[in-house]
């Protein structure tokens, strides 16, 4: 039976046939819905972790006792694992390991176009790369064999296109496998530096079996045809170039590290020229022309941003198809991203704006604070990282500056990474505040639980943890909570608690009002225009219910949630709620 299924869902079906029984992940873009899918196999117990080393190192405890584990997160969130990654390396698996990590050419939702081949390459690890959503769910299952063949965790490699593309999938039955007996074998699994020595040299014997692999495996094919022209590439490059060049030869490459020398020699030799197509990074490429062989790539190809077969053609021939564009006398109003209407965190950065205090921000929905109109966020790093920052602000400039600043970060992301940057402060006895954003889920990827919602990714009960509590057992003794929606108290508070003579911490509750079964604060706002002056003081806010027309604002009743944010900002009284019952 075949079914069309979308790469990330493909890969979840995979791990269901291949017998997988422990999957864990940490949601992020594109890689977020394959542990979605995952949750729907009652065969594997799929959680959240709380972060992507957590996750990693799960996966690698169910490996060692026999289980066969996956692992999944985007590119960025395995800088993030790379501590389990690279130590498990040498050790090796007991049941199969496989980790799937998305990689983002574009940066559709990502603050890099980091390239994971090249962190593999570091951990001495291999990886495939499937093209298809056919090859995501068969590659799963032979990443597993390779696992427990070769005793080495195995990375699969996807990208967005790849990841969030549909294609016909033939659907198995389930392997189950048995756990394998604990391997025993005294310090495997021990990486101090006496047991890691040995183990060093296992894993540098291990890649020379793969390098042997690579050369005879059907994961890495050859299609000669007109020898003219002959192409290199891996994952979505292959169908943009085969889509352009039907007729090329080709070396379609699904085992991308380590790379078979051998049959890509005698490729470049039988072809007049050869071209290396891949999207960010040249790491093919280079490592060809460390060979000897004339091969073109990064000469052509742009570094920056995703390939297309447009753009391939153009490259390569010099000549492209026209683009369709709309009429001249048809226009597209700019629409940049912005936070929903009734957001929670409009206000508090309504406030943090008003205050002209500087803002140390994190990942997340509220990132988007950085923007205009609010423009309220100075800096946005990495996950957890706005907690130590704001620290390190503080101790470059001494304990006054605390009092201009904040940190600021989501729940989700608290619970993340961004804890530890928290103790930090009570240990090293900072001043810092922090606001962590309690919208009651995990927003930005899509609404996923997290320690503090009370569920698990199956949708099950799980304890919840209080942020507050946690906040107070380290050692934070003022901590305040706070409704996101009201401005008066918001201000007042923040106030406060950044002219304490200690560190503090602010929690705005309000849930996401996108939650399944979340109700709307009230009822819809409107304007009096008798009243509006056109000040456009509401407009700051960047409610996208909130417009003008003839100098006047205006209210979309169908999009405004109620909260009354717009309404306490109004210096006219020209914002007012809607009768009960009206529309909205």
């Amino acid at each position: 039976m075949k079914q069309l299924m979308l790469g990330n869902e493909a890969i979840a079906r995979g791990a269901w046939e291949a017998g997988v029984t422990v999957s864990a992940a940490y949601p992020g873009t594109p890689s977020t819905e394959i542990s979605e899918f995952i949750s729907n196999y009652k065969e594997i117990d799929a959680e959240w972790s709380v972060n992507e080393k957590v996750a990693f190192e799960i996966a690698i405890g169910a490996s060692i006792a026999g289980a066969r584990a996956l692992v999944a997160m985007k590119h960025v969130g395995l800088n993030v694992a790379m501590d389990p990654l690279m130590s498990i390396s040498y050790p090796g698996v007991t049941g199969g390991l496989v980790a799937i990590v998305a990689d983002d050419p574009g940066q559709h939702s990502s603050q890099n176009e980091q390239d994971t081949r090249w962190l593999a390459i570091a951990a001495k690890v291999p990886v495939l790369e499937p093209s298809d959503s056919a090859e995501c769910k068969e590659f799963v299952k032979r990443a597993f064999e390779l696992s427990e063949t070769f005793d080495t965790p195995v990375i699969i490699r996807l990208t967005t296109r790849v990841a969030h593309s549909q294609s016909l999938v033939t659907l198995g039955d389930r392997n189950d496998i048995p756990l394998k007996p604990f391997d025993k074998q005294h310090g495997k699994y021990i990486v101090a530096p006496a047991y890691a020595r040995r183990r060093r040299v296992v894993a540098e014997e291990r890649l020379g079996k793969l390098k042997q692999f690579t050369e005879t495996t059907d994961l890495n094919s050859v299609e000669m045809n007109d020898t003219s022209i002959g192409i290199i590439a891996s994952g979505i490059c292959y169908q943009y170039a085969k889509e352009v060049f039907p007729d090329a030869s080709f070396v379609k490459l699904g085992m991308v590290y380590p790379l078979p020398q051998k049959k890509i020699t005698e490729f470049v030799k039988a072809c007049k020229k050869v071209y290396v197509i891949e999207e960010v990074e040249s790491i093919f490429e280079l490592q060809i022309k460390s060979w000897g062989l004339s091969v073109t790539g990064s000469d052509l190809f742009p570094r920056i941003g995703e390939l297309s077969s447009r753009i391939i053609r153009q490259k390569i021939t010099g000549t492209a198809p026209e683009l369709l564009t709309l009429g001249s006398d048809v226009t597209i109003p700019i629409r940049p991203p912005v936070m929903c209407p009734g957001c929670h965190h409009r206000g508090p950065f309504y406030i943090l704006r008003k205050l002209k205090l500087r803002v140390s921000g994190d990942i997340g929905c509220y990132t988007l604070a950085a923007s205009p109109p609010l423009e309220a966020m100075h800096t946005s790093i990495c996950m957890g990282a706005s907690i130590g920052m704001a620290f390190g602000f503080e101790k470059a400039r001494g304990k006054e500056f605390a009092s201009q600043s904040v940190a600021v970060i989501g729940d989700s992301t608290f619970w993340h990474s961004g804890l530890t940057g928290l103790v930090d402060i009570v240990y090293n006895k900072g001043y810092t505040t922090v606001i962590i954003l309690d919208n009651s889920i995990t927003a930005m990827t899509g609404h996923q639980n997290n320690p503090s919602t009370g569920m698990r990714l199956n949708g099950s009960p799980a304890p919840a943890l209080d942020i507050k509590k946690v906040v107070e057992a380290i050692g934070i003794r003022r901590v305040v909570e706070v409704d996101a929606y009201d401005l008066k108290e918001l201000e007042r508070v923040i106030k406060e608690e950044v002219s304490a003579p200690e560190p503090s911490v602010i929690i705005t509750k309000q849930p996401c009002l996108l939650i399944k079964g979340i109700d709307r604060p009230g009822n819809a706002f409107s304007v009096d225009p008798q009243k509006c002056t056109g000040c456009r003081a509401c407009r700051v806010i960047g409610c996208p219910a909130i417009s003008f027309v003839n100098k006047k604002a205006v209210i979309e009743s169908s999009l405004c949630v109620g909260c009354g944010i717009c309404a306490d900002i109004c210096s006219f009284g020209a914002i007012s709620e809607n009768d009960e019952g009206m529309d909205a």
